[in-house]
C-alpha cells in the first residue's frame, strides 16, 4: 500500500441467491487456512511475550487473535481478484515478515525509535481491524466499504500499519537481509493496495470515497 494504471483484474462474482456449495466449501477452506496462517503468529508473538515480557509483545498478540477471529467470522465477498501475482503479493505482505531476524546493528537510538514506530503501528492496525470487523480480507477482494474510524485520514491503514511494524523492526535491528526483506513486503503492501483499488472503483461509491480521501497510505505524501 503509485498509480494504479496498468493493472487489470479479472473478478469472479458470487450471486448472494445463488451461491453453491461448492463456493461455500471454498470460502470456509480459505477462511479456515487463513486463521491457522494467523494462529502461527499468534503462537510466535506469545512465545515472544513470555521471553520479554514486553508490551509491544503482547499488543501483537491481542492483534493476532483478532485477525484470526476475523477470518472465521468475515463476510462472504462479493467480488474477488483471480489473479495470480495479486495473491501471491498479498501473500508476501502478510507472510515475508517472518523472514526477519533479529541480528545485525542495534543501536540505542534504532531500539528507541523502533519500539515507537512499532507501538503506533499497533495501535493503527487494531483501529483498522475494529473498523473492518467482518469485512477483514487477504488478497483483493469487496466485502463493504469502510470510510469511518482510520479511514476517514488513508484509503489503506491496516498495510500503513504493517508497514509502521515493518520499519519499527527494521530500525532496532538494522542488516543487509532485513533492509531486503522489508523492501520486498512493503512493496508486496503497496500492490495489494492497488490491486484492491482497481478491484474497488467499479463502484461509484468507491470512487466518490477516493475523491473524499486522496491518500493511499501516508497522508500529505502518498
Amino acid at each position: 500500500m503509485i498509480a494504479a494504471s496498468g493493472i487489470l483484474l479479472r473478478r469472479h462474482r458470487f450471486p448472494t441467491s445463488n451461491v453453491t456449495r461448492r463456493h461455500r466449501l471454498a470460502r470456509a477452506g480459505a477462511n479456515l487456512t487463513g486463521a491457522t496462517g494467523a494462529a502461527f503468529f499468534v503462537r510466535a508473538g506469545l512465545q515472544h511475550f513470555l521471553a520479554t515480557r514486553s508490551a509491544i509483545g503482547a499488543g501483537f498478540v491481542v492483534a493476532q487473535v483478532w485477525v484470526v477471529i476475523a477470518y472465521l467470522v468475515r463476510r462472504p465477498p462479493t467480488a474477488v481478484t483471480t489473479r495470480a501475482r495479486h495473491w501471491l503479493v498479498a501473500f508476501g505482505g502478510t507472510f515475508g515478515g517472518v523472514l526477519l531476524r533479529p541480528s545485525g546493528w542495534h543501536s540505542a537510538l534504532g531500539v528507541i525509535v523502533g519500539t515507537v514506530l512499532q507501538g503506533g503501528g499497533l495501535v493503527l492496525a487494531a483501529a483498522a481491524l475494529v473498523t473492518l470487523g467482518r469485512s477483514f480480507g487477504f488478497a483483493a477482494a469487496d466485502r463493504g466499504l469502510k470510510v469511518t474510524g482510520p479511514y476517514r485520514a488513508v484509503r489503506h491503514p491496516l498495510y500503513g500499519a504493517y508497514v509502521l511494524l515493518q520499519l519499527g523492526y527494521l530500525a532496532q535491528s538494522v542488516s543487509v537481509s532485513n533492509v531486503a526483506i522489508v523492501t520486498v513486503v512493503i512493496s508486496c503492501d503497496v500492490a495489494r493496495a492497488l490491486a484492491e483499488e482497481q478491484l474497488l472503483k467499479a463502484n461509484a461509491t468507491y470512487r466518490d470515497y477516493c475523491a473524499r480521501v486522496p491518500w493511499r497510505l501516508v497522508p500529505g505524501l502518498w
